[in-house]
């Protein structure tokens, strides 16, 4: 298993950088770049549940939830016109009660992993986001994984709790640790 979760692992490879970087709203154009993105992280870490890689054909229905308005929302963030990350928002859970809880969801390249893309990414994702009737956000990751715990800190993230051993994957069971934050921070 490889993992890119730590800050030392990171540094071993080439800065990218970040001058130059579009974040703009997901289109369907960008979804064949999206599923490669995500898909590095099913082959290679426990960073998500999935076991297998998706196709693109595959991916259009998790697409199909997001929109430029409202509490669902998909941005990409682009080098050169190459979608190098992606944060979003989806239903947390589908009965009605939780309409204004969303989960915020955030993949970037491999080679910008702990560079700074994700805090432009969340940056505006939550920008975007502020008009909305969203009263809470919660995110959820697999630890270790302090590059993800520092990010959804930096955003004023609390942890609320950890499901033990909830996930197998790579002959193991993997934890996920829990964080919320209100939509508008203080």
């Amino acid at each position: 298993m490889q993992s890119l979760s730590n800050r030392d692992e990171m540094n071993e490879l080439e800065a990218p950088d970040l001058s130059g970087i579009q974040i703009c709203a997901a289109t369907r154009d960008d979804l064949p770049r999206l599923t490669e993105i995500y898909n590095y992280y099913v082959v290679h870490t426990p960073i998500t549940f999935d076991l297998m890689p998706w196709t693109v054909a595959q991916r259009i229905s998790w697409f199909e939830q997001f929109d430029n308005t409202g509490r669902y929302r998909l941005l990409v963030a682009k080098k050169d016109n190459l979608a190098v990350g992606y944060a979003g928002t989806t239903r947390f859970r589908p009965k009605a009660a939780y309409d204004t809880t969303v989960e915020a969801t955030i993949y970037c390249a491999p080679e910008f992993i702990g560079k700074g893309l994700g805090t432009q990414l969340y940056g505006a994702l939550f920008a975007a986001l502020s008009g909305e009737d969203i009263h809470r956000i919660v995110a959820g990751y697999v630890p270790p994984n302090p590059i993800s715990a520092a990010l959804h800190k930096r955003f004023g993230f609390k942890a609320v709790g950890v499901f033990s051993e909830n996930g197998y994957k790579f002959n193991r069971y993997w934890d996920v640790s829990w964080m919320e934050r209100p939509l508008k921070t203080p």
